[in-house]
């Protein structure tokens, strides 16, 4: 199958295996949920910050460990296949294992994703896509952090395999991200954020 270009709805489903051939050409990142590919939206300076201010917190505490942060470029694969997306941040502790070792652009062992909601994802990122993340065997805590207000949201997999959520507004919490042995304070992940 061949496509002149990346279609939000393509008229039929396409193969995980088209989907990576064309990612991999593409300059525009997409999403592949069950056969269908949608363009991803670019962010805002407020949701961009957040983001960079989370890299920098849990880089510095994750420095010497084995443990690794990489930013929204970082293709995941859920599902054998079913699903391709780019979280925000992501957190793979120990060695990272990829869908192809000739090319280690897909991640599948994860042990902690972050997603900062916008207007526009923030109802898809608290359902949907921690549904497909919920489905990640190596991933131990999902957390959401809110790009409109102070607002978090921590869901921990606990010994008997359910989210505990732990959800906080409040500025001078620190998120026990234990999966990663990182604690950080909310007040940096929003640090310069002024709604």
């Amino acid at each position: 199958m061949s496509l002149p270009a990346f279609q939000t709805e393509p008229t039929e489903d396409v193969s995980p295996e088209d989907y990576l051939r064309l990612e991999r050409q593409s300059a525009v990142k997409h999403e592949y949920i069950k056969g269908k590919i949608r363009a991803m939206a670019g962010a805002g300076y407020l949701h961009n910050l957040i983001c960079a201010n989370l890299t920098i917190e849990i880089g510095s505490q994750l420095r010497g460990k084995s443990c690794s942060v990489v930013g929204s470029d970082q293709r995941l694969q859920i599902l054998s296949g079913s699903a391709f997306t780019y979280p925000d941040l992501t957190v793979v502790c120990g060695k990272p294992e990829f869908n192809e070792e000739k090319k280690p652009d897909t991640l599948l062992n994860p042990t902690l994703l972050v997603e900062v909601l916008s207007p526009t994802t923030g109802q898809y990122d608290r359902s949907d896509k921690f549904m497909l993340y919920r489905q990640v065997p190596s991933l131990r805590q999902y957390l959401t952090l809110d790009s409109r207000s102070v607002h978090a949201e921590l869901y921990t997999l606990d010994e008997l395999g359910r989210w505990v959520l732990t959800e906080t507004r409040d500025l001078a919490a620190v998120l026990d991200l234990a999966s990663i042995g990182c604690q950080v304070p909310l007040a940096e992940a929003y640090a310069g954020v002024t709604f």
